[in-house]
């Protein structure tokens, strides 16, 4: 494929963002729609709440918190559950049992970026099944371990490295630089370092974000 149809897009996303998972699944589905365009993703973190504790903290008291109660929250996730039928998600509400601290997670996906755009996708996507479909717990290191191997990493390194700080200012650092940016939510698509695509978008609309990048590039030279 030309260097012309070669695009970047840079995702910032939270694995325990339900929106998060339905935009990956739209942006694969753009992906596959645009199969002329040779397009890399790359991850980048963002926290909807730093202030988890390490091991998290209990669904019921963190649904109290954000949403004021279990009636809030039922509002806000038979929304979410509707969105993701129709894309084939079957989002598991009920089996979460605890809202995980999604640092370490997203030290897991900083290097599995580093050993391939291919590995830190899938894992990417185990994390969001992990959460979302099989209601784990995605704070624990046993977990991370486990989905790491999954997507192709050495599951021993990555066991290591979690007992330490490694990378932990890093994330936070690029968790700064987003927010710095005026991002306030996620997900969000940076489409060739230079346009951003806000929220859940439909995959038509990611096609048409990357094509127009595209059409601009090839217009300043």
């Amino acid at each position: 494929m030309s260097q012309a149809n070669k695009i970047r897009i840079d995702v910032i996303s939270d694995v325990m963002c339900p929106w998060c998972y339905i935009g990956k699944t739209n942006l694969d589905a753009a992906i596959s729609e645009a199969s002329d365009l040779d397009v890399e993703v790359k991850w980048h973190p963002y926290q909807l709440d730093a202030t988890l504790p390490k091991e998290g903290l209990d669904r019921a008291t963190y649904l109290n918190r954000k949403f004021g109660g279990e009636a809030g929250a039922r509002e806000v996730y038979d929304r979410i559950r509707e969105a993701g039928k129709q894309l084939g998600i079957d989002f598991n509400f009920d089996d979460m049992k605890v809202s995980p601290n999604t640092l370490d997670a997203h030290r897991v996906i900083l290097w599995a970026g580093g050993q391939s755009a291919e590995v830190q996708n899938k894992l990417v996507e185990r994390l969001f099944e992990i959460f979302f479909l099989e209601g784990g717990h995605i704070g624990l290191d046993e977990t991370l371990v486990e989905a790491a191997k999954f997507a192709g990493m050495d599951g021993t390194i990555v066991e290591g490295l979690l007992t330490g700080d490694e990378d932990k200012d890093k994330v936070r650092a690029e968790i700064s630089r987003a927010q710095e940016m005026g991002i306030t939510g996620v997900p969000c698509f940076i489409v060739d370092e230079k346009f951003a695509v806000m929220g859940a978008q439909p995959p038509g609309q990611l096609v048409q974000a990357m094509r127009h990048a595209i059409a601009e590039r090839d217009k300043n030279g």
